[in-house]
């Protein structure tokens, strides 16, 4: 049996974690920029605001009586660690699915005692971490991902809803269930299955596998047998090293200044390579993009990226620090204003297994361990003393490229300065 534990409106349920007086209210979470809206408490949901809506489109009694948060993803990442590790006190196999999901594998226990032992998980996953969570148990992650739908709808189940295979409730479940709904099929798989007259989960189920995997994909048919019981699906790997590593991130006001773009830039190099000396990898080369914001028509439009080879696969800040700063000196144009601006390191190798020059010299290595205990150290320190510690150049204030998240509260629990506190009387 496999469980899929979700956390109910995950960054909204971190929010009220650390501040009970949200209970009750209508709670949104707004996107990057305080965009738009990504999260919603049920209070939120009842008064008609959709995922997605736009903050600025909201109606003005809607937003009076709502609270709308900037999200604060340094708080919802180490919540989703610490339920995590709660997870892992009731099953040795722990899935990380996203921030918010994660796969529990039940393998060897007793089936008459799983339901017990789930809402037991749930319990203690919100004891500990003030988390709501529903968990859905099935033999398949296609089946196990409907269960835990099954908990948010019908409040009989209690948080914890279990599917078998063949039973009455699953092909009821199913019959009911429109193809697109379904876990692994895409919006134009499903468009195809419905012009070839099948329209829900069920009529999927019983197709022919051979057949779907010879019209459409191998995955497809994973998810046909998947709904027959058989499990067939498995998540990749999330230990396997990423092949490129991309950080980007859009403006907080746009900006024509070369300054900004540098110190955006900058900024997303430093943390691109703190993600690459974690993974143990090199990269070759960089990529610098910058666009302007395509939505504004009226303003000049332009969108360029470039690549630079790095001398020798590197994971060295300061050499990828000068790459970029090559790129963007040879994409940026005077007179636009720039929305956004992103760099990827590209053509990553494992450092275990680089291999040395013949044309090297022994001050070569001496650089790059000197570079090797240098990053080092960096990692440590900012570790150890909080992010941004130590930095190549400082930012200065009220930089245009700084998110806009005037309505974030405190990073409770990874700064020093922001945590709870407590008074008496």
């Amino acid at each position: 049996m496999i469980a899929l534990v979700d956390g109910d409106s995950f960054y909204v349920s971190c929010e009220r974690a650390f501040d009970p007086r949200l209970e009750g209210l209508p709670v949104g979470v707004l996107s990057n920029n305080d965009g738009c809206v990504v999260a919603r408490s049920r209070e939120l949901k009842a008064l008609g605001v959709a995922m997605g809506a736009p903050l600025h489109q909201l109606p003005p009694a809607i937003r009076r009586q709502s609270v709308l948060l900037s999200s604060n993803y340094a708080l919802y990442g180490d919540v989703s660690r610490r339920v995590n590790q709660v997870l892992a006190e009731f099953s040795p196999v722990v899935e990380l699915y996203s921030i918010d999901e994660s796969f529990v594998h039940f393998s060897g226990f007793e089936p008459g005692a799983l339901e017990a032992h789930c809402q037991r998980l749930r319990e203690t996953v919100q004891r500990w971490t003030g988390i709501p969570a529903g968990v859905g148990l099935a033999p398949t992650r296609v089946l196990a991902k409907l269960a835990n739908r099954l908990t948010k709808r019908e409040l009989g189940y209690e948080g914890v809803c279990l599917l078998e295979a063949d039973s009455d409730v699953t092909c009821q479940v199913l019959e009911q269930l429109p193809v697109s709904d379904l876990w692994g099929v895409a919006r134009r798989t499903a468009e195809r299955l419905q012009l070839m007259g099948i329209e829900t989960a069920w009529q999927l189920r019983q197709a022919d596998p051979k057949w779907i995997r010879g019209s459409f994909s191998v995955v497809l048919e994973r998810v046909v047998w998947e709904l027959r019981g058989h499990s067939t699906i498995e998540l990749e790997d999330l230990s396997m090293p990423r092949q490129r590593i991309l950080v980007s991130r859009s403006f907080g006001k746009l900006s024509s200044e070369l300054a900004d773009l540098q110190a955006a830039t900058r900024q997303h190099a430093t943390r691109a390579a703190e993600k690459l000396r974690r993974q143990g990898s090199l990269a070759r080369a960089v990529l610098v993009f910058v666009r302007t914001n395509p939505h504004r028509s009226r303003d000049a439009q332009y969108a360029n990226s470039h690549v630079v080879a790095l001398p020798e696969p590197c994971d060295d800040t300061p050499s990828i620090l000068a790459a970029v700063h090559q790129a963007l000196t040879a994409i940026f144009l005077e007179g636009h204003r720039y929305q956004k601006c992103g760099v990827m390191l590209l053509d990553l190798m494992d450092a275990e297994r680089s291999q040395l020059s013949l044309l090297d010299d022994p001050t070569d290595e001496k650089r790059r361990d000197r570079s090797r205990r240098l990053m080092a150290t960096l990692d440590h320190l900012n570790r150890e003393m909080g992010r941004d510690t130590v930095r190549f150049g400082l930012p200065h204030k009220d930089n245009a490229w700084e998110l806009r998240c005037q309505r974030r509260t405190q990073r409770y629990t990874t700064c020093w300065k922001e945590l709870v506190t407590a008074k008496t009387q």
